[in-house]
């Protein structure tokens, strides 16, 4: 046999031996992201009417969330974790005792000291309600773990009634910066959907 056909042959042989080294290096478990718990909860209009689900499933590599709503308007609306895992329809607000409205009980955007909006913990991209009122996304946050979420009074999941400016308010706007309002909320407006997680939410408890 030619030296040439020989020398191809034998590196034919090497690039096999390594793609089943690579195969058996995918296939081990331990080298994957494997899956960790979830929570469920049922989103609510302030009615209590259904207004679809949320899936948070924790992981080592960041928490994804899966939303599928309903009965929404059309167009983008604020999409947050609020501090705590309440939603009453017709409550007062935490910080502020005179102020009642829908979901009110579930408090602020769930966050950390000396966050503003856009950099809140459970702060999440807008979520896009279609023209038949439906909308489904998918995210994965690496800002939230389980124990952001399920803490002693858990987590509500919130849809806003407005879009959301992440707290982006340009200077040729607004001179002086955003004001409290924008820099908390993301001027999102009412709570229109509300979803509360707990820890005996947890399949198993």
């Amino acid at each position: 046999m030619p030296r040439t056909t020989r020398t191809a042959l034998a590196a034919l042989a090497v690039l096999a031996l390594a793609g089943c080294g690579n195969d058996a290096q995918q296939d081990d478990p331990s080298s994957t992201d494997l899956p960790g718990p979830s929570v469920s909860g049922e989103l609510v209009g302030p009615a209590g009417e259904p207004r679809g689900s949320v899936t948070l499933s924790f992981g080592s590599g960041g928490t994804v969330v899966d939303v599928e709503a309903e009965g929404l308007e059309p167009g983008f609306h604020g999409f947050h974790l609020h501090e705590t895992g309440q939603c009453e329809p017709d409550s007062a607000a935490p910080s502020d005792p005179g102020t009642t409205g829908p979901f009110l009980s579930a408090g602020g955007h769930l966050s950390r000291s000396g966050e503003d909006h856009g950099d809140h913990a459970g702060d999440l991209p807008p979520l896009l309600v279609g023209a038949d009122g439906r909308a489904v996304m998918t995210v994965t946050s690496d800002r939230l773990t389980e124990a952001d979420v399920l803490d002693d009074d858990g987590t509500a999941v919130m849809v806003h009634a407005g879009p959301d400016n992440l707290g982006n308010i340009p200077e040729r706007y607004a001179p002086g910066g955003p004001d409290e309002m924008t820099l908390s909320t993301g001027d999102s407006g009412g709570r229109v959907a509300c979803a509360a997680l707990t820890a005996a939410d947890l399949p198993g408890q």
